[in-house]
């Protein structure tokens, strides 16, 4: 069984680290283990605060990316909305465009198109 200290979770976390890098002016990134997988969590920096999970269980081959609008209260307790999820993400080449699609903002998009254009 896999756990955070296997050869192959921490060659796919340097991975994905090091593909996000390019963004870390954008971005804040965070590596968080859990008992069931591990996550890579992204808060965005910008005026439109986006906050992003990418998250993988250990034994599974697939990824899945959720991503939340932030928002604050007058007392400044954040609040989350969905925006977005995506899920049976099998290769790395497929979660890479995925996670460029919504830093593009396909997440916004299609949470717009949810609320204001239903047919």
């Amino acid at each position: 069984m896999e756990n955070k200290y296997s050869e192959s979770t921490q060659k796919e976390i340097d991975t994905l680290s090091q593909y996000l890098d390019q963004w870390n002016n954008l971005f804040l990134k965070e590596i968080k283990y859990y008992a069931e997988g591990w996550a890579v969590n992204l808060r965005e920096k910008t005026i439109y605060p986006r906050y992003i999970v990418i998250f993988k269980e250990y034994g599974q081959n697939t990824f899945s990316i959720k991503s939340f609008e932030i928002h604050c209260n007058e007392m400044g307790k954040e609040s989350f909305n969905d925006l977005y999820f995506i899920d049976n993400i099998i290769s790395m080449d497929d979660l890479f465009c995925e996670i460029k699609n919504i830093f593009y903002g396909k997440d916004i998009l299609s949470s717009v198109d949810e609320k204001y254009f239903k047919i």
